[in-house]
């Protein structure tokens, strides 16, 4: 197995109320029936997997427009993401040393909204854009219907892309790379086992937003939880590779944990 790297790129803070991510955060109670809401700060990150023969870009951010009226705005009124305009694909991978031209292949680990943003830098071309087979049908039923999740949108992934669908529940995109479906916060989200010379890495992603998630194994609230029975399952899949690989497991978009990670895991 060949040495592979893992920069993390930062594309920027969304605003939202802890209890979208934390289920009953703040909720009421006889001796306090109206408790104080907290707004948090979290991050929105992609990351270049750098490996012996092709270079993978991890989800692609939000559109720069999400401001702008791109996002709808019920969604935006929720999950600001407040410097989506100064955070462009090309340019944040620039700034960790990286061109659109260097990717090889991308993963989305699903297709909402701050995660798809970006895919139409790949329209046209030949790279593969690797997905779920259970998150792309999902993304067209909600998109495409008034069923499913509103944080879909059509114009980011309905698009002339070079599909790469990956069905059941892990796929090895090559060796010390390994894709693991962990349904909860949608029907395919996509984690990863990363083997690097300077660590293992675990990508939780959205299964666990922030700490609380994880830790103490709070589940997302349920506007962000498309199957609790579902979330808990995958959540002992990556506790489960914790103890056994002891690697530093990647949150969605707890800004605390992706700080600590500095640039990622590179020798």
């Amino acid at each position: 197995m060949g040495d592979i790297s893992v920069h993390l790129v930062d594309r920027g803070r969304v605003h939202a109320d802890t209890g979208y991510v934390l289920d009953g955060y703040s909720m009421g109670s006889a001796s306090n029936p109206n408790p104080d809401h907290e707004m948090s700060e979290f991050v929105v990150w992609n990351a270049v997997v750098d490996g012996p023969d092709r270079t993978v870009l991890w989800d692609t951010g939000s559109n720069p427009a999400a401001g702008d009226g791109y996002w709808p705005e019920p969604l935006y009124e929720a999950f600001s993401h407040v410097d989506a305009a100064e955070h462009t694909l090309e340019g944040d991978l620039g700034a960790v040393g990286y061109d659109l031209a260097d990717i090889d292949a991308v993963v989305m680990s699903h297709l909402h909204l701050d995660h798809a943003g970006g895919l139409a830098a790949f329209e046209g071309t030949d790279v593969p854009i690797y997905v779920h087979e259970e998150e792309l049908k999902f993304a067209y039923y909600s998109a495409k219907t008034t069923e499913g999740s509103i944080a879909y949108l059509a114009s980011d992934f309905d698009r002339d892309l070079n599909w790469h669908v990956v069905h059941g529940d892990e796929h090895t995109l090559f060796d010390g790379f390994r894709l693991i479906h962990l349904p909860g916060h949608t029907p395919g989200v996509l984690g990863a086992h990363i083997e690097t010379p300077a660590g293992d890495v675990l990508v939780a992603g959205d299964e666990c937003y922030v700490e609380g998630n994880y830790a103490d194994e709070v589940p997302l609230g349920p506007g962000l939880l498309w199957s609790e029975r579902d979330w808990f399952e995958s959540l002992q899949t990556v506790k489960e590779l914790e103890r056994r690989t002891g690697g530093d497991v990647l949150f969605g978009h707890d800004l605390d944990r992706f700080s600590s990670f500095g640039d990622g895991w590179n020798v």
